[in-house]
């Protein structure tokens, strides 16, 4: 692997903080990721992975800037840029563009966390990954490497692939248990919030088969993977938000164990709940609640 910065240019601020692209060289390949936050020493990190046909800044347009908040937090920000707009993620039935091209998604995240100690001051031990849809997957994925490099992971709209369309061990309990927050919307059209196989048309469009869990289901196999035998304690609305969503939280909480954290977004599409709300196309966005807070307060960035 071959790892070298050839630029770095200041386009904005965010505050304070500085928002730059950065260019790095993978595998032969160049990538691009957009840092928000200051360099300061021992701060956390926190990876965002896009969804398909996204890049690092449409998803951070998408998201409204959300997780620009978390640098006020005390973690710096990374928006990363998939290949040709998408991941390569662990689904077996995966035909995107950075599969067929063999791009080692998990060596980039690596090559930037690795970078970003150096030019940031990130703590190593301190790193989190958010991802939405294909992003989400990739963010699955990183959590299921031997050599994982997160301390927490959000997942957002994508749900675990069945044990015969994934291409990495579904080991319970993992061998480094972390925290792990999912959220899901229960009309989300392109990835089923009942699991199974995606519609025939999501499917020709994003290159992408197989079987998946439920949104339910992957809750509970990331608490069993945390090592959790107790049931969750469920919290849910009595009634609809102004925005027509109606939101349900259920915590796997154990003494010694990481917790998980998932939350049913009743009405919810495939969208990222926070500010910004998501094309109508692909259903309502819960604007009363958002991604980046709820994560911020898993991982313990309040802290």
């Amino acid at each position: 692997m071959s790892k070298h910065i050839v630029a770095s240019d200041p386009r904005n601020r965010v505050g304070e903080a500085e928002v730059m692209t950065e260019h790095i060289e993978v595998d032969g390949r160049m990538r691009t990721f957009t840092v928000v936050g200051p360099r300061r020493q021992g701060q956390a990190l926190v990876l965002v992975f896009h969804g398909s046909r996204q890049s690092g800044e449409v998803h951070r347009a998408f998201t409204g800037g959300a997780y620009d908040a978390l640098v006020g937090k005390g973690a710096l920000v990374a928006y990363l840029d998939g290949y040709r707009g998408n991941w390569n993620d662990a689904r077996r039935e995966s035909r995107f563009p950075a599969r067929l091209a063999g791009i080692d998604d998990a060596t980039f995240a690596q090559a930037v966390i690795a970078r970003l100690g150096e030019t940031h001051g990130i703590d190593a031990d301190r790193v989190y990954a958010i991802g939405f849809s294909n992003g989400g997957q990739m963010v699955m994925r990183l959590l299921h490497e031997n050599a994982s490099p997160l301390a927490g992971g959000a997942i957002v709209a994508a749900t675990l692939p069945e044990s015969d369309s994934f291409l990495l061990p579904q080991a319970a309990p993992a061998p480094h248990p972390v925290p792990v927050l999912l959220v899901h919307g229960t009309a989300d059209p392109i990835a089923p919030y009942t699991g199974g196989r995606m519609r025939r048309w999501a499917q020709l469009v994003f290159r992408v088969g197989g079987s998946s869990l439920s949104a339910p289901g992957t809750a509970a196999y990331f608490a069993r993977r945390n090592g959790i035998s107790a049931p969750p304690m469920t919290r849910a609305d009595a009634a609809s938000r102004p925005d027509g969503t109606r939101i349900e939280r259920a915590n796997w909480r154990e003494a010694g164990h990481p917790p998980v954290t998932f939350v049913t977004v009743h009405g919810g599409g495939h969208t990222v709940p926070g500010p910004q709300p998501g094309p109508r196309l692909i259903g309502r966005t819960a604007t009363s609640i958002s991604v980046a807070d709820l994560a911020a307060e898993l991982f313990g960035l309040d802290r």
